[in-house]
């Protein structure tokens, strides 16, 4: 009764640790939530009339207006026909998963990447093939090898990576773009974390915006800046592959909520960039807590970059064969959530000895708590 592809179906372990994480007490650093004291309040008194009725599949002209507007401002060549407003950009994944993807298509990855990508590309059936993801960005020599096989496509994160919150420096960019031009293998950039920025001095112009020759898609979202909750995202393609796209939304849901896109539309047009500024502000405070908390408490136990952007802290311990997936329960039992890294890699190995841990949700004394439980359960695991 049921499709060949459920079989492929598996549960999403964050949305799991996320609904065991709400018992009270309960620290989680698990998702990539923003802090909810962050979040856009509009007026609803203000609505315009027209918004509740049926609008367009391509999104509200204003607003896809604005996106392309900003995209140009970070150097990509494109305009408003080729932006596509999403139900959240993690609609855009399902929709390259469908545009792209029958069973046994090669795709090439980060290792570690995006969970919910990885999952939705296994869903349909893809060959994950992986390169391994360094400090400044991908092997360089792995990425071309993995290119020349001519997989359909390159799912990269350049920008804050999500796990890791690396970010690739401005000649692994160059590298990279040169690479899928000169194989013209089609890039789908995910780059939801770009405004979240700490350190000014990271590089954070987009890969599309170098390539001259391969087709991409481009994939953005609001979540991170303004509100989850209000479920906008959005793609900007290469012409060629917009009608495709666009034919895969009327098909899913026909349009994106009206409402939110013009939540979102009106936060763009007011004080967005005040709103930017106090963001930040408020994160590279708790990155700094999260990171004093963890050189403070966990000695040598992990190694660690401070992320320049984004939401998170990529933990690898320096204890070998200690698996983080089978430490969450004990965690979680004192009142602490991660996660743990396995599920973040195409081809993990048996045990994989990294977590993610978000900063962004605590305050100040949670994360404090936090690092100190994770502390001390990682101690323990090297004393036995």
């Amino acid at each position: 009764m049921l499709s060949q592809r459920t079989a492929r179906l598996t549960s999403s372990l964050i949305r799991d640790i996320l609904a065991a994480a709400q018992r009270p007490g309960m620290i989680s650093f698990a998702g990539g939530l923003p802090a909810s004291e962050t979040l856009a309040l509009p007026r609803l008194e203000d609505v315009p009339d027209g918004v509740m009725q049926y609008g367009p599949s391509e999104g509200e002209p204003a607003l896809r207006e604005a996106v392309a507007e900003r995209a140009r401002a970070m150097g990509m060549r494109c305009d408003a026909s080729q932006v596509l407003i999403l139900t959240g950009s993690q609609q855009g994944i399902d929709l390259v998963s469908k545009l792209l993807i029958d069973p046994g298509t090669p795709v090439l990855l980060e290792a570690p990447t995006y969970l919910a990508a990885l999952q939705s590309f296994q869903f349909f059936g893809a060959d994950c093939r992986s390169v391994a993801l360094g400090e400044h960005g991908p092997d360089l020599d792995a990425l071309r090898a993995g290119l020349a096989a001519k997989p359909a496509f390159a799912y990269l994160i350049p920008t804050f990576q999500n796990p890791s919150g690396r970010c690739y420096d401005a000649a692994h960019r160059d590298a990279t773009a040169e690479a899928l031009d000169a194989q013209q293998v089609l890039l789908v950039e995910d780059d939801p974390y770009r405004e979240l920025v700490y350190d000014e001095a990271c590089e954070r112009t987009p890969l599309c915006a170098r390539l001259t020759r391969a087709p991409w898609i481009y994939l953005g979202s609001f979540s991170k800046t303004l509100a989850p909750g209000l479920r906008v995202g959005y793609l900007i393609a290469s012409p060629e592959l917009f009608p495709y796209l666009l034919k895969l939304k009327q098909a899913a849901d026909l349009h994106s909520n009206r409402l939110s896109q013009w939540l979102v539309l009106s936060q763009l047009q007011g004080d967005f960039a005040g709103h930017l500024a106090r963001l930040r502000t408020l994160y590279r405070e708790r990155r700094d807590q999260m990171h004093a908390a963890l050189s403070e408490q966990l000695g040598q136990a992990a190694s660690w970059q401070c992320p320049p952007g984004g939401l998170f802290f990529w933990l690898q311990l320096n204890t070998p064969g200690i698996d983080t997936r089978t430490l969450l329960p004990e965690a979680m039992a004192r009142g602490l959530a991660f996660m743990p890294g396995e599920p973040f890699f195409p081809n993990a190995p048996a045990a994989v000895s990294a977590m993610r841990l978000n900063f962004s949700h605590s305050d100040p004394a949670s994360l404090r708590q936090g690092v100190r439980l994770l502390a001390e359960l990682l101690h323990e695991q090297q004393e036995g």
